[in-house]
């Protein structure tokens, strides 16, 4: 069992959370009726599920289906995580988080003082983001974007 729903809600995902609960999805939907890896023919395989006692089974693969559409999106967009022969961006985050993320990362690597009041308080940490964006490009996770780099 996963210990974390991946939401695209979340400000940061872990692209190593998401691949492995593909690979749980994938796991447990094989036991029912082996379902196909592929955003295509996954949706083809989903849609021929129509049973009311399959809920179970639509609700597994409907994750699977929006987890592996991720998925597909993020591949060859760099990254250092390899999985099925493909490289993927270890880390996602929300656009709407973006400019929080740069003012972390900032600090993380020690570019500024957070101890210092000034200048700290006088950055524009918008521009700051928007400048950072330009190593970044971005992938949609269910609606919602997401940069990766």
């Amino acid at each position: 069992m996963h210990t974390h729903d991946i939401s695209n809600s979340d400000d940061i995902i872990d692209i190593r959370n998401v691949i492995e609960r593909v690979e749980q999805l994938h796991d447990e939907l094989q036991d029912g009726a082996n379902p196909p890896i592929g955003p295509k023919a996954l949706a083809l395989w989903f849609q021929a599920i129509a049973d009311d006692d399959a809920h179970t089974l639509q609700d597994a693969a409907r994750e699977l289906l929006t987890l592996t559409a991720l998925l597909d999106d993020c591949k060859g967009n760099g990254g250092d995580e390899q999985w099925q022969g493909d490289w993927y961006p270890v880390t996602l985050i929300r656009d709407s988080y973006f400019r929080d993320y740069a003012e972390e990362l900032a600090d993380d690597i020690g570019a500024i003082n957070r101890d210092a009041l000034w200048p700290c308080n006088c950055i524009d940490w918008d521009e700051t983001a928007d400048q950072l964006k330009q190593d970044y490009t971005t992938v949609e996770f269910d609606g919602v974007t997401y940069w990766v780099r």
